[in-house]
This record gives C-alpha cells, structure tokens and sequence, in this order.
C-alpha cells in the first residue's frame, strides 16, 4: 500500500493522545527557537540549547523541588508549605525529551544528528532524577534495572508437578504502567511432567 492512498484516511482520523501531544511540543519547541535571543535555527540546535529549554521549562513546573536549607527537604510529604520553588518533574522532561526526539527523525532529521538524544541531555536528565530524588525523599534507585532472580518450588504429584514462578525482584508495585495491575499475572501455575529414565550399571 502506498503513502498517497494512505493520506486520505489517516487526514481525517483523530489523532492519538501521544500524536497530539507529540505535535504540541514540536510546536512549542520550534516557538522557543524563533523566541531565542539571537534566533535559532532547528539546524543549528545542539544539546545545550535543548538543556536550556528544559530549564526555561521549570517555570511552568508544579513539582515542589526543595533547596538543600529547606527544613523539608528529603521529605516525601512535608506537613506545611515551604518557599521552595516548584519545577518541572523529572519524569515529565523525560517523558518530554523521548516525544521531541522521536519528532525530530519525523521531521526529516537525522538520528546521528538528533539533539534530544545528546549525551549531555542524558546526563543532564540524569542530574534531575538524581537531584529531586534527594530534595523530595523519592527512592528512584528502586527502579533502576537490575538482573531478576526467580524462585522455582516443584511439588511432586502423581499427574505431574505444579510449578510455581516468582519473581525476586523488589520493585513492588513500580512498573505498574507497564503491565496493567502490579503482581497480578496472567501466569499462575505451570503443570509439567516429567520422564526419567534409570539405567543400572
């Protein structure tokens, strides 16, 4: 199927949640390069000009980030409000950087070239997590990556041996965006049987 047939009916079809708001901040990135003192062209865009746009970003932010003074900082949930300045969220920016990296490639960029998936945006990233981690009391370092370890317990039976699976991992109810309900699985038991073949020597 070719793209000119394509075009009518994807025209006129709403667009995803994720495509509009993809589209917005596209839009809104290309306004704050033409806003920039002196202008700045999408060519000419590096990975400090995008850090620059997160930054300018905070202003908007509704994240309470507290400062290293703040008799709350560290706090998850501190009892009174403080004069410390409210910011982005780190998972908001991250979130952000993966939408205008992918439509930068959809807008005839190169991947080579493509400012939002700079190592300095990256590390920049990284600094927020780290940083709002410590000022909020948010234990990120729980979802970090780790290599899973799984439990097998095996019951002898006369049809077989029921199997049961569990995972290691101590994430609790972290990834629960990817997979629906955290630590309801669609896998409860595995029925297997098992041969085994003596020979005397």
């Amino acid at each position: 199927m070719d793209s000119a047939s394509d075009a009518g009916p994807s025209s006129s079809a709403p667009l995803s949640r994720y495509e509009s708001q993809k589209r917005r901040d596209w839009n809104t990135f290309l306004q704050y390069l033409r806003n920039h003192k002196p202008p700045l062209t999408l060519a000419r865009c590096s990975g400090a000009h995008v850090i620059e746009f997160m930054k300018y970003l905070d202003q908007f932010g509704k994240t309470k980030v507290h400062i290293v003074g703040c008799s709350y900082f560290g706090h998850p949930n501190p009892p009174a409000p403080c004069a410390c300045p409210l910011k982005q969220a780190w998972g908001s920016l991250d979130a952000l950087i993966g939408r205008l990296r992918a439509a930068y490639e959809e807008n005839g960029g190169h991947p080579e070239s493509n400012p939002f998936g700079a190592r300095a945006v990256r590390i920049y990233l990284r600094e927020v997590r780290e940083g709002q981690a410590k000022a909020r009391g948010i234990p990120y370092e729980k979802k970090k990556r780790k290599r899973s370890t799984v439990t097998v317990s095996a019951v002898s039976s006369s049809g077989g041996g029921e199997v049961s699976v569990a995972n290691g991992n101590d994430d609790g109810g972290d990834y629960t965006a990817m997979g629906g309900e955290a630590g309801s699985s669609s896998l409860t038991s595995i029925t297997t049987t098992t041969h085994v073949t003596t020979t005397n020597l």
